[in-house]
């Protein structure tokens, strides 16, 4: 089948039809007309129908592939059976014999046993389908489960005891899966993981047809179907992506007369695309606050960075982390992090980035959804993080390095507030800003403004943080941000110190940075005393020029018990950089730029540096 148009749809069924039969990956790719579903119980059979054992599952391997039908992969109420693999209440003819009070299960095991017999008698049945059908027909299923310990039952009425749960299911509702025995050892015995099963359901499921209708996905005359899969994010995800069987609300009058104007996706597109989908998410999806799924891809399914991470220590290979202490360092790391497999991508090959949410409960909304040339993606990855980075302080290693932020690190830096010994934020916020970054990330858009400004306010507060180093990440983190909102803006912006730059809001940064350093220097090494510096961090922000005469002031008794030598280096550096004021600038008591943060963060690091190595800018950097 050709695809005749391009769109997210297109992309993942071409995934599809790309990987489909691997063996080599885990998750396995779901056939079509396959979905999943979590069980709780497994029955071992042998060939002849016989029971063998039975067993409850552990739920890390709960997940189990099952045949479904157009009806059954969609159910929510009312009766539709699946195939093969199902609930109690479908598979156990004695089923209102143990279950007290629990719904007349009759006409639910009337329609699997009768679905179930259909494929029976195809020229498509399976022997492990024989084998499931020739012993549920005995109806001994729960009595059997009660024998083998699974069940447990109320001594006095012989009923399934109320309240007992399996897996975190109770137990009436649980599902079952099947292993099939066979003489041939050869044989898979796994119901769920028998590609012979799989095929032969496939092929009888295909027979039956349907409505055939114009596929607006392929341009083709084909079986339609208006009941598309949900499971999507995950085995008890209900969100769909489509939907248009409303057949009383009508969601769709106004613009289409009924819903096969609207949208009509062959039944074939449908399982294949949303089975990809399940699959790329199963295999490489992000969850970002259990509400955002994030799924980046290749076309020819090649391995591309995490676009929501930062970069600050590089792994190659089975080496030790490699940290950069210079802008040119970082910047070779990153080209060797990011296009070290360039090389493997072909001039046509293309990134997808699809963002996946709750809209409403049942609907599933994309977020966001972009192709972009691949070259395209890790150029405008290796920017951002190039353009973002700054100084940060790793406190293992006691000594600076440069890096870059993760995504959710910025969006909490901005928005949150410090709750025990992290920074958190509200989950809308991060997904809602995850949703903002992720296209200045990938498609070099301009970072968000509102980012920066909650930034640059949450720095200026160092007092509203109980751990120093909370508010250092939030520092740290709102320099890179300022630098590349400055570089957007063509602006120059070292990471460096410019002790050549004499602005106003740059000058009284460094001010600040001296004051602070001097006095701390003067602490006992356990003291976690804040500075008047920090003390009056906000207000100098606002009111530099009266606030410096309270903090310089209060500077004079910590100078004076310092030995000469350290007193002359401060003094001699506030002098400095006060006399690079220009004309009335220092007397100018208006708010500070942004700027300020940077300078107050760069003369930290030439102080405590100042015996060191200092962190060299690059002029390759502009």
């Amino acid at each position: 089948m050709e695809v005749m148009s391009l769109s997210w749809t297109n992309e993942l069924y071409n995934v599809y039809e790309k990987n489909n039969g691997r063996t080599d990956c885990e998750p396995a790719l779901l056939p079509f007309s396959h979905s999943t579903a979590n069980a709780q119980i497994e029955i071992t059979l042998i060939e002849s129908g016989e029971i063998v054992s039975a067993k409850t599952i552990e739920k890390d391997d709960a997940v189990t592939i099952i045949p479904v039908t157009e009806s059954s992969a969609t159910r929510s109420s009312g009766i539709s059976p699946h195939p093969l693999a199902d609930k109690l209440i479908y598979l156990a003819k004695d089923y209102n014999s143990f279950v007290e009070n629990g719904k007349d299960n009759t006409k639910f095991y009337g329609a699997y046993i009768n679905q179930l017999r259909e494929w029976y008698d195809s020229e498509h049945c399976n022997k492990a389908v024989k084998a499931i059908y020739d012993y549920l027909e005995k109806g001994k299923l729960i009595e059997d489960l009660i024998n083998h310990n699974v069940l447990v039952t109320d001594e006095t009425t012989g009923k399934l005891k109320s309240k007992v749960k399996i897996a975190g299911i109770f137990q009436e509702d649980s599902f079952v899966r099947f292993r099939v025995n066979y003489s041939d050892l050869m044989s898979e015995s796994r119901t769920w993981a028998d590609k012979s099963l799989f095929d032969s359901f496939i092929a009888f499921n295909s027979e039956k047809g349907g409505n055939e209708q114009l596929c607006y996905a392929t341009g083709e005359i084909l079986p339609a179907t208006y009941k598309h899969p949900a499971k999507i994010r995950n085995a008890g995800d209900f969100g769909r992506l489509i939907s248009t069987n409303d057949e009383s609300g009508f969601a769709y009058r106004g613009r289409f007369r009924n819903k096969e104007d609207a949208i009509s996706v062959s039944y074939e597109f449908s399982q294949k695309m949303h089975n990809a989908l399940k699959w790329l998410i199963a295999r490489q999806g992000i969850n970002i606050e259990n509400s955002l799924m994030l799924v980046v891809w290749e076309s020819s399914m090649r391995e591309l960075p995490d676009i929501t991470q930062g970069y600050d220590d590089f792994d190659f290979d089975d080496d030790e982390p490699q940290y950069a202490d210079t802008v040119p360092a970082y910047r070779n790391l990153l080209k060797k992090s990011l296009f070290g497999n360039e090389n493997k991508f072909d001039k046509n090959s293309k990134a997808m980035i699809m963002g996946l949410d709750s809209a409403t409960t049942g609907r599933l909304s994309i977020s966001m959804y972009s192709e972009l040339n691949c070259s395209s993606f890790l150029e405008n990855l290796e920017k951002w993080h190039t353009e973002t980075a700054w100084i940060r302080f790793n406190s293992k290693m006691k000594k600076n390095y440069v890096g870059s932020f993760p995504l959710k690190s910025i969006i909490e830096c901005a928005f949150g507030t410090e709750q025990g010994s992290y920074i958190k934020c509200n989950s809308k916020l991060v997904t809602e800003y995850i949703c903002k970054l992720i296209p200045c990330v990938t498609e070099n858009r301009k970072i968000p403004k509102d980012i920066v400004r909650g930034l640059v306010s949450k720095a200026s507060s160092p007092l509203k943080y109980d751990h120093y180093y909370n508010w250092k990440k939030v520092l740290e983190t709102a320099c890179g941000m300022i630098r590349k909102e400055k570089l957007e803006n063509k602006e120059e912006c070292k990471m460096a110190l410019d002790e050549n730059c004499t602005r106003r809001s740059y000058l009284y940064g460094r001010l600040l940075a001296v004051a602070d350093a001097a006095e701390s220097s003067t602490y006992e090494r356990d003291e976690k005393r804040a500075t008047n510096a920090q003390r009056y961090f906000e207000t100098f922000s606002n009111r530099p020029y009266t606030t410096w005469d309270i903090i310089r002031k209060r500077l004079n008794p910590y100078l004076d018990g310092m030995k000469t030598g350290t007193k002359i280096y401060y003094e001699k550096l506030i002098n400095e950089i006060t006399n690079s004021f220009e004309h009335n600038d220092f007397n100018d008591n208006s708010k500070l730029e942004p700027e300020y943060l940077h300078a107050y963060s760069c003369q930290l690091v030439k102080i405590y540096n100042k015996n060191k190595k200092d962190i060299n800018d690059s002029t390759e950097e502009e």
